[in-house]
């Protein structure tokens, strides 16, 4: 048999078993006779492994319970796990006169095979729960469908996609039911609904993997990505791009337009004017403005650049209400901005436009409530005659706006041939700074600085000469525009500040050196930075130092440039104003910042002896000083009339060539070094006497 076979009776002891019985508790065959008792065959099943971690006593209990149970075998299965992973069913039958009858069936392969299955069937479940939940959360649409076009299956959001009803959900819809019910809905394709069938069915017959998109009337646009399979079925991926193309085309708008103004930029601009070449060469009249704000950058710097956004915003408002809707309006980059005229009856007709531009940017911009006020100039070439091809167009104008902003801004001006050549030279010169600078072809010289007091030599000021190895000297006034337009002024500036310190700790100690700065230098922030230096390097005391700006320093940036004034009177150098009485009224910057010196512009003290407006003003000048405690110098003081007069008003100090002219440093070495010059003349009092 192949179950274990054994009989007890009443007495609990063993009637009959088979060889099974003991080969599957592993029992000694010698050791078990008819007649043993129940606890004998325990204690004999324990001793060979059995029941671990139980007592004969306690499995006798157990055994003689269900045979006392009298189960119905049919009904009840005992199971006992045995020694080496074997699991064991017993079944129990009552026959009378008989006993009981014990049924003995070792089923550890069936246990493990229906655990395996268990196993598999779990990790199936899981795996497919798994992929329920990985499909039904994709941020695509999936769909596939078998040879004969019928639904396998779809995840949520393709439903959602396409809004699909339950009933076309079901394994085995056909893919037409599903393109009809989709063409048919509110919004429709673009194209009508049997357009985008015919489109759908054509992608499903491809053979190979494929891509087309759909829009729909309410602006929405569907991406589907076919994957054929080899069964003749296929795999769609459906995805919602709207947001995508939307942003991909104001990528693309940002790629040719300016973010701020919405206006083309340089790229759409040359493009615009290469295709206008073929128009040009057939004989057709059209311009380009090189369009500049003035006074723009201190809008930022005053105001902010919320401010200046807003500006530049409703500066490209007007510029377009200026032009024609044919004509291009471009932004080429910060408050740079150009014009492409259409086709042109006259070439005067670009003087009129850039005249409407100029009136229209003149006017008041209001900003919260504030009037803002800047200026344009502009640069006007005219095609063919100034150039057909976009770079030497675009060239000249920028050369007539340069001009432009030469006579003073707020004008345009047509392109004239000569410009090129004087464009040409100024780069040359520009080229030649470099040089200068790298080679130190510059040198100081230094004017006397006297003082009506002290009938003595107060100070000196430093001047810059630049010795051309070809040209020979070239005058400030040619050289230091250009210096300030490229930037060079800042290390020129930084090289003169050097220089003049080195000089003048050779200098008595009460003698000061005035060096000019000019507004340039006060844009570039470093200018606080290279005067601690040339005082570190040259040991100079800063009370010895004096920096001479103009008006134009404060009108050009005031906030800023104030601050960087008391910081340097922080530190103990003196700050003076040159050419005062010229420009507008300072009077509230001598209010905010206590200057050291105010020097009087030449062409004042030249009117003092005519006793007109510039001698009154001269007046009033040396008047502010002294109500204010700060010093007066007049400059360019040249005969002994003005000298008198300047002492006379009550000046403080005076300059020019009736006191000495501007000397080498080696030269004013030496007068010190003599102890001469030191004073000029004795007083007036003194000569009288």
């Amino acid at each position: 048999m192949p179950y274990g076979f054994s009989i007890w009776d009443d007495d609990y002891s063993l009637v009959l078993c088979n060889a099974r019985y003991s080969e599957i508790y592993g029992l000694p065959p010698e050791r078990i006779h008819v007649g043993m008792s129940l606890l004998a065959i325990c204690e004999l099943t324990i001793a060979a492994g059995n029941h671990p971690d139980v007592m004969p006593d306690e499995l006798f209990r157990i055994y003689r319970d269900r045979l006392r149970a009298n189960c119905d075998p049919a009904q009840v299965g005992r199971y006992d796990k045995l020694i080496r992973e074997r699991t064991i069913r017993t079944s129990y039958t009552r026959t009378p006169g008989l006993g009981w009858v014990v049924i003995h069936e070792d089923i550890s392969e069936d246990i493990r095979r229906i655990e395996a299955l268990r196993a598999r069937e779990s990790e199936l479940s899981q795996q497919n729960m798994r992929l329920a939940a990985a499909v039904n959360n994709m941020p695509q649409g999936l769909s596939m469908f078998d040879a004969n076009r019928r639904l396998v299956i779809c995840n949520d959001k393709y439903v959602e996609l396409h809004g699909l009803p339950p009933d076309l959900l079901r394994p085995g819809t056909l893919f037409t039911d599903i393109l009809a019910y989709r063409a048919d809905r509110d919004p429709a394709p673009l194209g009508g609904g049997q357009a985008f069938i015919r489109a759908q069915l054509d992608l499903a017959a491809r053979r190979d993997e494929a891509r087309a998109t759909t829009e729909f009337h309410d602006g929405r646009v569907i991406a589907v990505l076919h994957h054929p399979m080899a069964d003749g079925g296929w795999v769609s991926s459906h995805q919602d791009i709207t947001e995508q193309r939307s942003t991909e085309m104001r990528i693309r708008r940002l790629a040719r337009h300016d973010p701020l103004t919405d206006l083309p930029n340089r790229l759409v601009f040359q493009e615009k004017m290469k295709a206008a070449e073929a128009r040009i060469r057939h004989g057709q009249v059209m311009a380009v403005l090189a369009v500049d704000l003035d006074h723009f950058k201190a809008v930022n710097d005053t105001l902010g650049h919320a401010v200046g956004d807003a500006v530049l915003k409703m500066v490209a408002d007007r510029l377009r209400g200026s032009c024609r809707e044919s004509d291009v309006v471009a932004r080429l980059g910060g408050d740079e901005f150009a014009v492409l005229t259409d086709t042109l009856t006259e070439p005067e007709d670009a003087a009129l436009l850039a005249e409407r531009v100029v009136r229209q940017i003149a006017e008041p911009f209001v900003y919260d409530g504030q009037n803002v006020m800047i200026g344009a100039s502009v640069g006007i070439t005219v095609a063919p005659g100034d150039g057909a091809d976009p770079d030497t167009l675009l060239q000249n104008a920028d050369l007539a706006l340069y001009r432009a902003k030469g006579d003073g801004r707020g004008a345009y001006h047509f392109f004239e041939p000569g410009m090129d050549a004087a464009l040409q030279t100024r780069r040359v010169l520009e080229l030649e700074l470099r040089r200068a600078i790298a080679e130190g072809q510059f040198r100081l010289v230094f004017q006397p600085l006297f003082s009506l007091e002290r009938n003595r030599v107060a100070g000196l000021e430093a001047l810059i000469r630049w010795y051309h190895p070809t040209r020979g000297t070239i005058a400030p006034a040619e050289f230091v525009p250009v210096a300030e337009e490229t930037g060079l002024i800042v290390p020129i500036g930084e090289w003169v500040l050097g220089e003049a310190c080195a000089a003048a700790a050779g200098w008595p100690d009460d003698v000061v050196v005035t060096v000019n700065v000019s507004a340039a230098q006060f844009r570039h922030r470093t200018l606080l930075q290279h005067v601690r230096a040339a005082l570190a390097r040259s040991h100079l005391p800063p009370r010895r130092l004096e920096l001479e700006l103009s008006e134009s320093v404060l009108y050009a940036d005031p906030a800023p440039n104030l601050d960087i004034l008391r910081r340097l009177h922080e530190i103990g150098v003196r700050v003076s104003v040159d050419h005062f009485g010229t420009g507008s009224s300072m009077l509230s910057y001598l209010r905010a910042f206590p200057f050291d010196r105010i020097k009087i512009d030449r062409s004042l003290v030249h009117d003092l002896s005519c006793q007109g407006s510039g001698a009154l003003a001269a007046k009033a000048i040396i008047d502010l000083g002294r109500n204010l405690g700060i010093a007066t110098s007049a400059a360019g003081v040249e005969t002994e009339d003005q000298l008198a007069r300047v002492r006379e008003r009550g000046c403080s100090e005076a300059q020019g060539f009736l006191f000495s002219p501007p000397l080498p440093a080696a030269a004013v070495d030496k007068l010190f070094a003599e102890g001469g010059g030191l004073e000029r003349a004795p007083a007036p009092e003194t000569a009288a006497g």
